[in-house]
């Protein structure tokens, strides 16, 4: 007929759309194409939802800190408080004159050194006291009686024995970080549940092989958190030894000397700044994501972590 001719003749030629049950339906091409265009948006927002979450608590802190302190030394609260903008005057000079870089990297070096050097004696002790236990009866209590040392009382002890020489620095902080990291690994193999460690013997781990496949898995987050107290005991103690001795090579701790004998209380809150600073830099980029990735591989990280 000529009205269906017509009709005919005006619809576009191209592949028929798919039906189901006799009636045309596209729905599903569009969905995909979609979902293909939302879904990198969404994981893109979400992750920086996850790092804006992160960031904004510290931030808030930090903000608040200036605030306070800024309020503090406009109002006059102390004589000797300067302010946020002295303290930041001292780092630039610093750095200007080309001190801060290399106060900050022997300090780094000093204590990565240290620690490295209390983690190879401190956690093979750890493990050992917790297998012999009249060892453990004898030195245990020594070494939780040098952890209980403040860092201030063996500098002495260090420089009479050894003079102002790094070597009195690196004893100061191995006796600050090796006790605390043999405490805290002995403690985690304690708390590794004695069915672990059966089911392993019944399935042929016994001797050094279980301790390398059971054992230390097991107490691997105990490890991490031994290792993050020594490296915080080992910071603390390199602080008071090069506050107090007299090495060749320069730190934090002699610029917070410094500070203290001419009396400039901008020069000694730019040096507990950097302290701090490199505290919390340690923390966050080193000990937080390889804790964050230990309980996640054991399901126990909280949602979000």
């Amino acid at each position: 007929m000529p009205a269906t001719d017509t009709e005919d003749s005006r619809r576009a030629p191209g592949p028929e759309p798919r039906r189901e049950g006799g009636v045309a339906d596209g729905s599903d091409e569009v969905a995909s194409g979609l979902d293909a265009l939302e879904s990198p948006v969404s994981s893109t927002g979400a992750a920086s939802r996850r790092v804006l979450a992160k960031l904004a608590p510290p931030l808030a802190a930090l903000v608040l800190v200036l605030a306070l302190w800024q309020i503090a030394y406009v109002l006059g609260w102390s004589a000797t408080l300067p302010s946020p903008a002295a303290v930041w005057g001292e780092l630039a000079a610093a750095w200007s004159d080309g001190t801060l870089l290399p106060s900050l990297g022997h300090s780094l070096l000093r204590c990565l050194a240290g620690f490295t050097a209390s983690a190879a004696i401190g956690v093979p002790l750890g493990l050992v006291l917790t297998r012999l236990a009249p060892l453990r009866a004898v030195l245990g209590p020594v070494l939780s009686a040098v952890q209980s040392l403040p860092a201030a009382a063996l500098v002495p002890v260090a420089v009479i024995g050894l003079g102002n020489s790094e070597s009195a620095v690196y004893t100061v902080v191995l006796l600050g970080a090796v006790p605390s990291i043999a405490m805290g690994v002995a403690a985690a193999v304690d708390q590794v549940p004695p069915l672990l460690l059966r089911a392993g013997r019944s399935m042929g781990a016994g001797g050094l092989r279980g301790a390398l496949h059971v054992l230390v898995p097991a107490a691997l987050p105990g490890f991490v958190a031994a290792l993050r107290q020594g490296w915080t005991f080992g910071w603390r103690a390199l602080m008071t030894a090069e506050l107090i001795t007299a090495t060749p090579l320069p730190g934090i701790g002699r610029m917070l000397d410094a500070g203290r004998q001419s009396g400039a209380m901008s020069l000694v809150l730019a040096s507990v700044v950097l302290i701090l600073a490199v505290g919390v830099a340690v923390e966050s980029l080193l000990f937080s994501p390889v804790e964050r990735r230990v309980l996640r591989s054991r399901g126990l990280a909280a949602d979000g972590r």
